[in-house]
């Protein structure tokens, strides 16, 4: 796809895009094999471990975990009322969207706690290894930690748009907003009203200014990290589109994420179109 080399005019040492189609078809762009940080693309994946766990029966969505009237499912979806980067309780559960690092740490413990099982070594084998994801590893914080490659991502992203590892119900819940009508700050653009979230995935919803495109549909889901990254999927279009970068996020993104999307949903559309024909 042309669309994917706008990553070579990136302000960036190293990028790597990739696009995954509903049949599963790929297009990439750069050294898709080379490892990144992907600080807040971390959340999604450890999310999905935690979904495993719930499917296994290890633990449960509404199940106390984190504050007092806290549950694994505010803690998944910002609502645990914890502050960004400490425990400190800043709101009662349900009631505000604060984006919060340390809840996913909370929730790192807590399901290693009911598991018997680090949660490294859990997100490894609920999540990367049946994926094949090789070169993903979570070194640190449930939040932020990990690293991966487009390669691994282009993977967990096949899985997003055709789920085997957890059932189409969960999958559906988790980027469905939960606690709708929540306002909140996204990092990096601001005050959203509403801010909404699924389970570990951002919801696009109308929100302005966003890091995906005009394009992109209300339904998007996915994630962006502050080392550069970012991962969305669009059922409306049918589409997955992710691009690693060793620059951290900042104004540069903010111009160039938003058009890279359009012009990869416009021809991707375009190769629908004519394959259609």
């Amino acid at each position: 796809m042309r669309s994917l080399e706008q990553i070579r005019d990136w302000p960036v040492r190293h990028a790597a895009a990739g696009v995954v189609f509903g049949g599963g078809d790929t297009a990439v762009a750069g050294d898709i094999d080379r490892v990144f940080r992907l600080a807040s693309v971390t959340k999604p994946l450890a999310a999905y471990a935690v979904l495993v766990a719930v499917e296994e029966g290890a633990i449960e969505l509404d199940q106390p975990a984190g504050p007092p009237g806290s549950t694994v499912r505010h803690l998944l979806a910002h609502t645990s009322g914890l502050a960004f980067d400490t425990t400190e309780v800043m709101a009662e559960p349900g009631q505000r969207r604060i984006y919060s690092s340390s809840g996913f740490e909370v929730l790192a413990g807590f399901v290693a706690e009911q598991t018997g099982i680090a949660f490294d070594e859990y997100l490894r084998d609920a999540v990367f290894a049946p994926l094949g994801m090789t070169s993903s590893v979570l070194d640190g914080s449930a939040g932020h930690a990990c690293r991966s490659s487009a390669s691994d991502l282009l993977r967990f992203a096949a899985e997003l748009l055709n789920p085997q590892l957890i059932s189409a119900e969960t999958h559906a819940e988790a980027t469905t907003v939960q606690f709708p009508d929540r306002n909140g700050v996204l990092p990096g653009f601001g005050s959203q009203r509403p801010n909404d979230w699924g389970l570990g995935f951002e919801i696009r919803d109308g929100k302005s200014p966003h890091w995906t495109g005009s394009a992109n549909s209300p339904r998007t889901y996915g994630h962006f990290g502050q080392s550069g990254t970012f991962l969305w999927v669009d059922p409306e279009v049918g589409l997955a589109c992710l691009a690693l970068s060793d620059e951290n996020f900042g104004d540069w993104a903010r111009a160039v994420w938003p058009p890279f999307s359009n012009a990869v949903i416009a021809e991707a559309t375009r190769r629908s179109n004519s394959s259609a024909e």
